[in-house]
């Protein structure tokens, strides 16, 4: 590292404040468990630790005895227990014990359809491995794992599988799509995929009976907490999911201590942490590694979620390392009901698609404000190292022509309930170690991503800074080391961007460029050296130079 930072003429590389104070929330305490003493083992019920015999009754029998007696500790000793799906209860620790390895069913008929949600909608879809509704004062503890089978349940690509896993895998059964590179475990599950938004509750399909064809798509999220009060999740492994693992959707209360998520690198949708609507939490010391995102906020999507109201809002999350997922700490994309007041601090991401991902569309509507991000440390980062999206799953609006600097016009839309806003996010002290691009801002023509700074930064990536569509922007102390430096940063159809201490690359081709005659504005380089760059500053068609202040230092 030094050595590389040495051929670039960067050695005396700022100091990442570590003296600086840390963001300090002002959130309410959050209000915490208790369990009475008594603890009934399922094994004095029956249950058989063989790896064979199926203890869903007895387990489920020692949960609601616990809870109608008032509540305590139902204990999963060390060994093998099968289990099917279940259901918690009030008052009820469920502690799996270290050792104690409980093996969800792979058979699909064991889990039934019922009314949920899925993806921000009201949906049908297989009942949750562990199940729990407007419940209060529940647990799952202990140093024991929890398996999914969630191979029962996945789609696998020909491309991601080795040859002769692939043979075995077709030769086992199951269904193949049309061009023979994808495999289901049913043709139920095949089929699922030619419906359009499967399983969501519409005015034409309001019954459960309606989704019946498609049952084997629809696959169970792990644990599901549903509109529950003063819930701890402790020290337990949750592995091999079939689709979302661990998911509190509409509850409160919420502390999330030393759990472990491990899902396979391909496995869909098997998001590690999804925070759904909820409110006043700790999440601390996890670690994840998914197929998806890894630590998610989430509020519904579209009209729903708006309607629903409900911001996930007042979490500390803290020293979690997340080593592999699609996203590393995630916003979105359904955040229609909101997102704010979330301080996440001392995160570790190694492998990840992205980094820091905030993502939404048009049509999501919602407001994400007063986020604060420090202390975070990436590693070989796929795409993005930090990311505000507002063109999630749409192609890129303003493409650049083969040959040209310039970005095409996108044109702006009305403004109503239905644009999504991004803004008041501070992020400091922050690093990363190989990323496509170091940071990507892209709002949209009719809303500007707001109100963003970072502080005291050392980003190495492909590209540098990308940011085309924001308002009022701030890059303090931040160090790009962009492999491509034509240009370091670039700047398009934004204004109030306030580039201050940045260092770079000796002998960058471009420092910074400035694109959008109509937009830009104030775009302010200060205190940074110039000198070191072929061309310290580039202006696009029509740009204005007085659009841009630079400050020689």
């Amino acid at each position: 590292m030094i050595k590389t930072l040495c051929s670039l003429g960067l050695l005396a590389l700022p100091a990442m404040a570590s003296a600086q104070t840390a963001f300090k929330p002002n959130l309410p305490a959050v209000k915490t468990t208790s369990f009475n003493a008594d603890t009934t083992s399922i094994a004095k019920l029956g249950a058989q630790a063989d790896g064979v015999t199926m203890n869903t009754s007895f387990i489920q029998q020692a949960i609601d005895a616990c809870s109608q007696k008032g509540g305590g500790v139902v204990l999963i000793p060390r060994g093998h227990w099968r289990t099917g799906p279940l259901e918690m209860r009030s008052n009820v620790n469920l502690h799996v014990a270290t050792g104690a390895l409980v093996q969800f069913s792979n058979q699909r008929s064991d889990f039934k359809l019922i009314k949920t949600n899925w993806e921000g909608l009201d949906a049908v879809r297989n009942q949750p491995l562990i199940y729990g509704k407007n419940l209060e004062n529940v647990a799952i503890t202990g140093r024991g794992i929890l398996d999914g089978a969630g191979e029962a349940w996945h789609m696998v690509q020909k491309g991601r599988s080795l040859e002769g896993e692939w043979k075995q895998l077709v030769a086992s059964g199951g269904a193949l799509n049309e061009k023979q590179d994808r495999w289901y475990p049913t043709a139920q599950s095949l089929k699922g995929t030619t419906v359009k938004e499967a399983g969501v509750l519409t005015e034409e399909k309001q019954n459960i009976q309606d989704f019946e064809d498609i049952k084997d798509y629809l696959r169970p999220d792990f644990l599901v907490l549903d509109g529950c009060k003063r819930l701890l999740l402790e020290g337990v492994t949750f592995q091999n999911s079939p689709a979302w693992t661990v998911h509190p959707m509409m509850s409160q209360d919420i502390i999330i201590r030393n759990v472990n998520v491990l899902n396979g690198p391909y496995t869909p949708n098997t998001d590690a942490l999804d925070l759904e609507s909820c409110k006043n939490g700790v999440v601390e010391g996890c670690t994840f590694s998914a197929g998806d995102d890894a630590i998610c906020i989430k509020s519904g999507r579209n009209e729903q979620g708006r309607k629903r109201a409900m911001p996930t809002e007042n979490f500390i999350i803290r020293n979690c390392t997340v080593y592999r997922g699609h996203g590393g700490f995630v916003i979105g994309s359904e955040m229609s009901g909101g997102a704010r007041n979330i301080y996440a601090s001392n995160l570790t991401f190694i492998g990840t698609d992205i980094g820091i991902r905030f993502k939404t569309t048009r049509g999501r509507g919602g407001v994400v404000e007063d986020i604060f991000l420090e202390n975070i440390d990436m590693k070989d980062i796929r795409g993005e190292a930090i990311l505000f999206d507002m063109y999630y799953m749409i192609k890129d609006p303003t493409p650049q022509v083969a040959g040209s600097k310039e970005r095409p016009v996108s044109p702006a839309k009305p403004v109503d309930e239905t644009t999504p806003q991004f803004r008041k996010i501070q992020m400091r002290n922050v690093t990363c170690n190989g990323a496509r691009t170091a940071m990507m801002v892209r709002g949209l023509p009719e809303m500007a991503i707001k109100d963003i700074s970072l502080e005291n930064a050392t980003l190495q990536s492909d590209k540098g800074l990308v940011c085309i569509e924001a308002d009022n922007i701030r890059l303090k102390n931040v160090t790009l080391l962009p492999t491509s430096t034509d240009p370091v940063m670039e700047v398009h159809n934004s204004q109030n961007i306030t580039l201050d201490g940045i260092r770079y690359p000796a002998q960058a081709a471009v420092l910074l460029r400035v694109s959008g005659a109509e937009k830009a504005k104030d775009v302010r380089l200060l205190n940074t050296d110039i000198s070191k760059a072929k061309q310290a500053l580039e202006l696009g068609q029509n740009v204005k130079k007085k659009a841009v202040t630079v400050s020689k230092r």
